[in-house]
């Protein structure tokens, strides 16, 4: 088995690189691009839960993910009915 603190940095670092492509992300033209951008940040949160408890991560990861991707989701049509550029 690998060790946990390996589980956790590699979490960490993709939580900080998810985030700060989250925020690079609305110059990003492709929304599915956007969306990526939000899971990587999912994926670090969920290895860091990962590391104190296995069911914690795997509810953390899925509700993220559904939350993060309704939100986006909505708001690129919210954008597309205002005829915006995306």
């Amino acid at each position: 088995m690998l060790d946990l603190g390996l589980w956790f940095y590699s979490g960490c670092f993709l939580a900080i690189l998810g985030s700060l492509a989250t925020v690079w992300g609305p110059n990003v033209q492709d929304p599915i691009v956007r969306t990526f951008n939000t899971e990587i940040a999912a994926i670090g949160v969920s290895l860091i839960f990962l590391t104190y408890n296995h069911t914690l991560a795997l509810l953390t990861f899925i509700t993220t993910s559904v939350a993060v991707s309704l939100i986006l989701l909505r708001a690129i049509t919210r954008l597309e009915e205002m005829e915006a550029d995306v």
